[in-house]
This record gives structure tokens, sequence and C-alpha cells, in this order.
């Protein structure tokens, strides 16, 4: 997850992994991780490491985002400044994953609010310009959180069997156990980073 400060990455990813709207929510210091396991298809489930970086990326960049294969590029729709920089952000990111192949999903955060600072054109033609997706999303009550997470882990999913994403020699390795329809998913096909 990259995005300027107070743009709400932090209070996105606490409402995907919990459920929840955070009471209190601390300023990332350096970065934070979560894992999550999401079922992509039917007996495929992908084990996602999310990093939630600080409003400073620059260092963040340089160490996690090397070994990353899809970004959640995030703004807040009510501050213009945090939608300015997603262009730098995008090519910082982009510039550093270099030969490998990152996919992006562009997320306007804060959609519950009344006034906004940046209008639908606007973030349409950015999105048109970096070949992502645009959704907008809400941590306070929960609108679009999970399906921005799932919208860049399927792509990135389906980057992986299209041959766009190419597995990098840190992630891992995907293990495939053959099942029949009677197993349980915990013994289904599992991708892992």
């Amino acid at each position: 997850m990259i995005g300027d400060g107070n743009v709400g990455k932090s209070c996105m990813l606490y409402r995907y992994i919990n459920g929840l709207f955070p009471e209190k929510i601390y300023c990332t210091m350096g970065a934070d991780f979560r894992n999550h396991i999401l079922e992509v298809e039917p007996s495929v489930r992908v084990q996602l490491q999310i990093w939630d970086t600080t409003g400073n990326e620059h260092q963040l960049v340089q160490l996690h985002i090397p070994y990353s294969a899809g970004c959640l590029l995030v703004f807040d729709l009510g501050n213009r400044e945090s939608f300015r920089v997603i262009e730098r952000q995008y090519t910082e990111v982009c510039n550093r994953v270099n030969p490998y192949t990152v996919l992006f999903v562009l997320v306007g955060h804060k959609c519950e609010r009344k006034e906004r600072e940046v209008n639908q054109e606007e973030v349409e033609q950015c999105a048109s310009a970096l070949g992502a997706p645009y959704i907008e999303a809400s941590a306070r009550t929960g609108h679009n959180v999970a399906e921005a997470f799932e919208l860049l882990t399927r792509r990135i999913y389906q980057g992986y069997l299209s041959g766009e994403v190419s597995l990098h020699e840190r992630w891992g390795k995907i293990h495939e156990n053959k099942t029949n329809k009677d197993e349980p998913v915990e013994n289904s096909k599992c991708c892992v980073s």
C-alpha cells in the first residue's frame, strides 16, 4: 500500500483484516505488514503479505517494493495534494521493480466525505494513464475496502497465469496439492509468497 501520509492506508488494512473501523489508529512508523489468505477461485488460495507504508515511502520503496507483485495506490479524495503525488509514486515503484512487473489499483479513499478536492474526470484520466483500474473505498463505512484488495489480488493472479507477472526468487514456492472435490479447502491448491 503506497500513498501520502494520512490518506487512510492503515485504516483500510485494519478494516480488511479485522472487519472493523479502528477506534484509534497511530501513524505508521516505517512499515507494518499483515498476512491474509484469499481464495481467488475454487481451490486456489493466495497468501498475501500486505505492507502498509508510512507516507514517506522513499526508503521503504527501495526495501520492500522490489519484491512486490502488486500495489494499491491510495489517495484521499478530500486532499488534492495526496492525489498529485500518485504519478510520482507510481513511477518510483515501476523503476524500482524493473525488470519485474508490478500491477496497480488506484484507490480513492474516504469516499464517504461530501467535500471532494479531486473530481471523477481527473481520477479517470489518471487511472487510464497508469493502466490501473480505479475504485473508491471507505474504511469508515467498509465500502469497497475488501473489493480493492481482492481486485488487486485477482489482477496479480491473472497476471501470473498469463505470464505478465513473473515469480520473484524471494517469493518462495508455488504449492499445488492434487485434491478431489471432497477434500477440505485446507488441502487445496495454494500459491504462497
